[in-house]
């Protein structure tokens, strides 16, 4: 009876070899997963990453576009130039007035003038514009015409200066030109669009016919007195 009693515990033995060989294949295959997971680098956690963009205290600030809601400075706008001391007279800076007759030839000459009235100083250069009206602003009579005159200067005025231009025309009851009595006197200032008005005392002027023609001169400096 003993030798059929050692066959199946060499048998038992056997198998239990060759379990534990197997299971000591299975360990070196699983050992060598983990030991690869063990050398791949380890993953950054979200908590210790840095977010893009944040700049950390006592960092240089990132060039380029600033990031939205980001105030910078702005230089301080180049001061303008100082406009000129002397410039062209306003119809609010000025005052007009025809002075009195001063006839001559056949000839009446009224001097047309313009006083500074401002506190700054200003110039006028050039020709008034001028125009007869009667008490209800209709124009009595063509635009006076240009009359070549001294050199034009630009005249320049100091607060209570004045500047004069002549007004004439051909005595009426010598060139028997039509006539009209205007009830006032538009001067418009060189380069103005609004006219001064002024109260006429000269009498009936021409309006009409060949004779009817009124000239103005440039200005000149003083009242033409």
């Amino acid at each position: 009876m003993a030798p059929y009693t050692r066959f199946p515990v060499l048998l038992v033995s056997a198998l239990t070899a060759l379990g534990a060989l197997t299971a000591c294949g299975g360990g070196d295959g699983g050992g060598t997963a983990a030991s690869t997971a063990q050398q791949l680098p380890a993953t950054t956690a979200t908590d210790s990453a840095e977010p893009t963009g944040t700049t950390r205290p006592g960092a240089a600030e990132p060039t380029g576009t600033p990031a939205a809601g980001t105030v910078r400075p702005t230089a301080p706008a180049t001061a303008s130039a100082r406009p000129a001391s002397s410039s062209r007279c306003r119809t609010g800076d000025l005052r007009a007035t025809v002075g009195r007759n001063n006839p001559g030839a056949g000839q009446e000459n009224f001097p047309v003038v313009l006083t500074n009235t401002s506190a700054r100083t200003c110039t006028v250069y050039g020709y008034p514009g001028a125009a007869f009206v009667d008490a209800s602003g209709r124009q009595l009579g063509p635009d006076p015409r240009r009359e070549d005159g001294p050199a034009q200067t630009k005249v320049t005025l100091a607060p209570g200066r004045s500047a004069w231009a002549g007004l004439t025309f051909s005595n009426p009851e010598v060139s028997e030109a039509r006539t009209a009595t205007p009830a006032a006197l538009l001067v418009t200032p060189p380069d103005e669009r609004k006219p001064l008005r002024v109260p006429w005392q000269g009498g009936p002027v021409p309006v009409g016919g060949n004779a009817s023609t009124v000239s103005l001169t440039p200005f000149s400096p003083g009242t033409g007195a």
